[in-house]
């Protein structure tokens, strides 16, 4: 496997080569970003990893300094996964001036669930996806289906740019109790790990109720937030939303057979958990 550090290296080597599959990353990797790896090496062509931690998804007040680095763990994991090349860059390389032109989504999905609490994220994470995109310039680009609302952003934003790569959602990894792998996880106490499965529990508690029509959607909802607030956490949101536009249901389409998600993020401690559900 090659690592390489310039985007006039990576172009320069991947010129050579057909129907590149992508898997970005931040680093600090676990067994779910190492599934996308497998994932993307059923498509066949050559796998490029970036590693790369995007200060312009970050709020002020976020972990972008004490964002765990571990490059060279993450080459050997990837390695040992399958990966063909490692698209490493600093800071310097990926953003060498200041980064005026940014890719903005649209308002009804940027600015809804992550997006309402982390104003600007998801313009953040579209402008370094192009730019890597741009730079790897992929056939196929392989997300989780953990970071449910980021994934849509990315796949609209493919669809709307009439970007020639196909954009595939993988499946979300799970310890054996439940809760999703994340590269947060590692900023949990022992205790807080313990009870850390309360949201997937959550999440899937109203995944399994969302057809009864004895509760409304609300209600749902309020519940599973009064759960988690109980057992001390810090809830943002859990909701159920539409697959397609990750809008509310109406009741007609939450008791029918309109794919559902259902979506939450709190903070347990000093550490804020996403999740998913698909009903």
């Amino acid at each position: 496997m090659q690592v390489i550090h310039t985007i006039a290296e990576l172009r320069r080597i991947l010129a050579r080569q057909n129907q590149t599959v992508f898997v970005p990353t931040m680093g600090n990797l676990h067994e779910g970003h190492l599934s996308l790896v497998r994932e993307a090496k059923r498509w066949g062509g050559p796998v490029v990893a970036s590693v790369f931690v995007n200060r312009l998804q970050f709020l002020p007040h976020e972990d972008f300094d004490r964002y765990p680095r571990t490059l060279a763990r993450d080459v050997e994991l990837l390695t040992g996964a399958g990966c063909n090349f490692v698209f490493a860059p600093d800071e310097a390389e990926l953003y060498p001036e200041p980064q005026a032109y940014k890719v903005a989504p649209p308002p009804a999905l940027a600015d809804i669930l992550e997006g309402e609490f982390r104003p600007g994220f998801f313009t953040g994470v579209c402008t370094v996806v192009l730019k890597l995109f741009q730079c790897v310039q992929p056939a196929v680009a392989v997300f989780g289906r953990k970071d449910y609302q980021q994934l849509k952003v990315i796949t609209d934003m493919a669809r709307q740019f009439a970007l020639p790569i196909e954009v595939v959602g993988a499946p979300t990894v799970r310890a054996d109790d439940g809760l999703a792998l994340s590269s947060r996880n590692g900023y949990l106490a022992e205790d807080e790990r313990a009870e850390a499965v309360a949201l997937p529990y959550a999440l899937r508690t109203m995944a399994d109720k969302c057809r009864d029509g004895d509760t409304t959607l609300q209600a749902l909802e309020q519940a599973a937030m009064d759960e988690l607030s109980q057992r001390g956490w810090k809830p943002d949101y859990l909701t159920l939303r539409r697959r397609s536009d990750l809008l509310p249901p109406t009741e007609e389409q939450r008791l029918g057979h309109e794919p559902l998600v259902a979506l939450g993020a709190a903070r347990l401690g000093a550490t804020r958990l996403i999740d998913n559900v698909e009903c």
